[in-house]
C-alpha cells in the first residue's frame, strides 16, 4: 500500500510529517541525541526491526539529517552522525517532550528531565515569539500566507476562507499586491 505524500503541500507541518513518516524516525533521532551512532546500537536501544531501521537511517541520510561516516572497512560499517539540519530538530523533540510530560506523564512526573549545561538547571522547552520573546500561544497567534505559498492556490475560495479571518484579511490582501 502506497503512503500519501505531503512533501509538496504548502505547509511546513505537513512536509515535516511527510519526512518523519512514522514513530520510528523521531525515535531514531532521539537516540542520536543520546549519542548513539552505530546501527547495532540503534537496533539494540530501540528494539526496532533491522530492515525498518535500515530504511529510517537511509531516509535520514538522504534528507540530510544524519551523515553516514565509515568507521570500519571489512566488513564496511558506518557511524550515523547528526548534521546541522539534524541537530536543529532538537527543539522539536524538546517541545514534544514537554507536551508529553504535561499531558501523558503519570503522577510520578516526567520520565526524562532536560538539564541545561550552560546554567546547570533542569529545564523544559518553551515556545516564544522570536521578535518579542513572549510565549507563543494559539489564542494569540494567527496564520497568513507566507512568501512561499504557491501562487496557483492563493485565490482559491477554500484557501482564502482559511486565511480571510479578521486577523488574516489584511495580511492576505497585502500578499496580492
Amino acid at each position: 500500500m502506497r503512503r500519501t505524500s505531503f512533501s509538496n503541500w504548502p505547509c511546513s507541518i505537513a512536509r515535516t510529517m511527510d519526512l518523519l513518516g512514522d514513530a520510528w524516525t523521531p525515535l531514531v533521532l532521539r537516540e542520536a541525541f543520546y549519542g548513539i551512532r552505530r546501527f547495532d546500537e540503534f537496533q539494540r536501544e530501540l528494539g526496532i526491526a533491522r530492515n525498518t531501521l535500515a530504511d529510517r537511517l537511509r531516509l535520514l541520510v538522504t534528507e540530510g539529517m544524519l551523515d553516514k561516516r565509515p568507521y570500519q572497512d571489512e566488513p564496511r560499517r558506518y557511524d550515523y552522525v547528526l548534521t546541522e539540519k539534524g541537530r536543529d530538530f532538537f527543539g522539536v523533540l524538546a517541545v514534544m517532550s514537554r507536551w508529553g510530560d504535561r499531558w501523558l506523564a503519570g503522577g510520578e512526573g516526567a520520565p526524562v528531565v532536560f538539564r541545561h549545561r550552560t546554567c546547570g538547571h533542569d529545564t523544559e522547552a518553551e515556545v516564544v515569539c522570536a521578535a518579542c520573546r513572549e510565549p507563543l500561544r494559539a489564542e494569540d497567534t494567527s496564520m497568513r500566507m507566507g512568501p512561499g505559498y504557491p501562487e496557483r492556490l492563493r485565490h482559491r475560495p477554500e484557501i482564502r476562507r482559511r486565511f480571510d479571518t479578521p486577523d488574516h484579511a489584511d495580511a492576505a490582501d497585502s500578499l496580492d499586491e
